[in-house]
């Protein structure tokens, strides 16, 4: 007979399982990252304050006879990314799934708002409409659509990955999606976010995995929309012509004014530049100083070396960002993150070529450096994703890399 005493003492799972559960969640939030989400997470964070840094510069000469003074449009510009940068962290912080059902919902929402630039809350800047006022406050709602766009077109595109190889199954629903979404901003005159939009959708064809021959319907579509946006805006194609313009003084006062004030100031830069402050050109020489030639102050108050500092930090963000859609075995991943990618680094090129003069004037901003809130925040918000796709890959295992022996899994 067995008395009371000699039964087992149980256990105490109330008392031991919250300690449990505190250390399983302390070591979830201590889990070791990739080195492609550091990579991507500093240079965006360091591109953010330097350009923070070269917007401050570059305004300061301009806003002080403003009623906010001269750090007005500093101070306005770090709230955006005060805004951002969590808004990052946090979207990092997501799971894979949640971008893939969120995908329709973004483009829909990104969508209605685009269509309100053609609402009475909407308005036109240098011939483009392409920005609505809410409560004071100036939106663009179309940078917003080039994240929702790319987070669509990988989550259509994996799902019909197996059907990739008729052309049926790529042109719908891409293309018929795609020429809304482009239309929406080419009814508002912007070439240059459409060409960004464009650029987007090639990418996320190209890592699907699609035929080159199927590209042929999307690339004679963007041939025809860029061409149809040059001939129907007589200022888009004085832009133009006066980048052809070999002899481009001749034409100083007119369509040669910005783009040579931009080229002069990059290049009175020298090697290391005028210094941090100094730039001539943002006293009102220099029409658009903060916002797509923002580079060009770069290089007049920190030289060459500040340049070659900025196409560094793209570059590697570009590495950090291509090893993600490398290592990743998940097709939407590889798709969402090369959409994205694309556009982020293809978009600071296109920027730095229109101050080089290789390419003519197409309004598109530096991304993280230039002026413009709604620029910042959507760039971040797609660190925050490519950050997300990043945090599946496999931490490096030091040990297993020396020759030791791997942990169990």
């Amino acid at each position: 007979m067995t008395t009371t005493t000699d039964r087992p003492v149980p256990a105490e799972p109330a008392d031991d399982r919250p300690a449990f559960l505190a250390r399983v969640n302390l070591g979830r939030v201590f889990t070791p990252v990739p080195s492609e989400f550091l990579l991507i997470l500093s240079t965006a964070l360091i591109l953010t304050v330097f350009g923070l840094v070269m917007v401050l510069s570059a305004t300061m000469a301009t806003s002080v006879g403003s009623d906010g003074g001269p750090f007005q449009t500093a101070i306005k510009q770090s709230m955006f990314a005060v805004v951002g940068i969590p808004l990052m962290l946090v979207l990092s912080r997501l799971p894979v799934l949640f971008w893939k059902r969120i995908s329709w919902i973004a483009l829909g929402g990104a969508l209605g708002l685009q269509m309100l630039v053609f609402t009475p809350l909407g308005y036109s800047f240098d011939g483009n409409r392409n920005w609505v006022s809410i409560a004071g406050q100036q939106l663009q709602p179309s940078e917003f659509l080039k994240l929702a766009f790319a987070l669509w077109l990988g989550y259509v595109l994996y799902r019909k990955q197996t059907l990739l190889s008729s052309w049926k199954h790529v042109f719908i629903p891409v293309v018929p999606v795609a020429i809304i979404v482009i239309g929406s901003v080419v009814a508002g005159r912007d070439l240059g976010t459409a060409m960004i939009l464009v650029l987007i959708l090639l990418a996320a064809l190209f890592f699907s995995g699609v035929k080159l021959r199927l590209f042929i319907i999307p690339a004679a579509l963007a041939a025809g929309v860029v061409a149809f946006l040059a001939i129907s805006s007589p200022n888009r194609m004085a832009r133009i012509m006066s980048f052809l313009d070999a002899n481009c003084i001749d034409d100083y006062l007119d369509g040669c004014y910005q783009p040579l004030h931009g080229i002069w100031g990059l290049a009175s830069g020298g090697v290391f530049g005028l210094g941090l402050g100094n730039s001539r050109e943002k006293y009102a020489w220099l029409p658009a100083a903060a916002h797509d030639y923002i580079f060009s102050i770069v290089g007049e108050e920190l030289g060459l070396i500040g340049c070659v500092v900025v196409l560094a930090l793209f570059t590697l963000f570009a590495i950090g960002a291509f090893h993600v859609i490398r290592k990743t075995p998940d097709p939407f991943i590889r798709i969402a993150a090369g959409g994205i990618t694309v556009w982020i680094v293809g978009q600071a090129l296109i920027n730095i070529g229109v101050v080089l003069r290789v390419l003519p004037v197409l309004g598109v901003p530096l991304p993280f450096m230039s002026q413009g809130g709604t620029s910042l925040v959507s760039v971040l918000m797609a660190c925050g994703a490519l950050l997300a796709f990043a945090r599946t890959l496999p931490a490096s295992q030091p040990a297993a890399a020396a020759g030791g022996v791997a942990p169990r899994r």
